[in-house]
């Protein structure tokens, strides 16, 4: 008799019915065993005490009371770093991706996402650590994407220009931190849309982190 070994996950939500509905959805699925269900960060911090070993992956919220995703994801990053950690939330705006990847997670995914698309997702992400099959979530193409693609020389200030491209700062904030003008840093938007073939501020940011010409800071 073969023994199958379940993925032990964690699920970080502060609505109750949802959190609830989720856990028994995944359990639904055979494959997973839900070791731990918390409603915020701080939550989790206590919860996870009680476990002997990390969970293999965290489905985490990102706009939670008293401790939200980014701090969450985060505090998993520091103390359980072999945990996949994976963002949930109905919020699909470039902020919110780029913080939740920078603060550790592999994948973001929606919540209204399509149960079989779903438990696909989770079974990439526990193999491999990503998921690129939801077409509907093209913002994560450029990050995750393994294609072929031509080797372009950056330079000093461009690195410089898509470093603070990463962070919250406006495109008057960066030209002002460079000591440029606006339309100068129109200029370097526009040329690094075109060497790394995005059409996004985010797919920008998103693509010099993955091709790691950024390097994310932990904070």
């Amino acid at each position: 008799m073969t023994f199958h070994m379940k993925v032990n996950i964690g699920l970080v939500d502060d609505h109750l019915i949802f959190l609830e509905s989720l856990a028994f959805m995944l359990e639904s699925f055979k494959d997973y065993n839900i070791c731990v269900k918390a409603t915020n960060g701080e939550d989790l911090q206590r919860k996870m005490k009680g476990l002997d070993n990390s969970p293999d992956m965290m489905l985490i919220d990102v706009n939670m009371p008293v401790m939200d995703g980014i701090a969450t994801a985060k505090w998993m990053r520091e103390n359980h770093p072999v945990t996949k950690l994976v963002a949930l939330s109905m919020n699909n705006t470039d902020q919110a991706i780029i913080e939740m990847l920078r603060a550790g997670c592999c994948s973001y995914l929606l919540k209204d996402t399509h149960p079989n698309v779903f438990e696909t997702a989770l079974a990439a992400i526990n193999k491999s650590g990503e998921f690129s099959g939801d077409i509907s979530h093209h913002k994560l193409k450029a990050l995750i994407s393994y294609k072929e693609e031509k080797k372009e020389v950056f330079s000093e200030r461009e690195i410089v220009f898509l470093e603070l491209a990463c962070s919250d700062m406006t495109y008057k904030e960066i030209a002002a931190k460079m000591f440029l003008s606006e339309r100068t840093i129109d200029g370097y938007r526009e040329k690094l849309f075109e060497k790394l073939q995005v059409q996004s501020r985010v797919g920008m940011a998103l693509e010099a982190i993955r091709r790691n010409i950024v390097q994310l800071k932990k904070t």
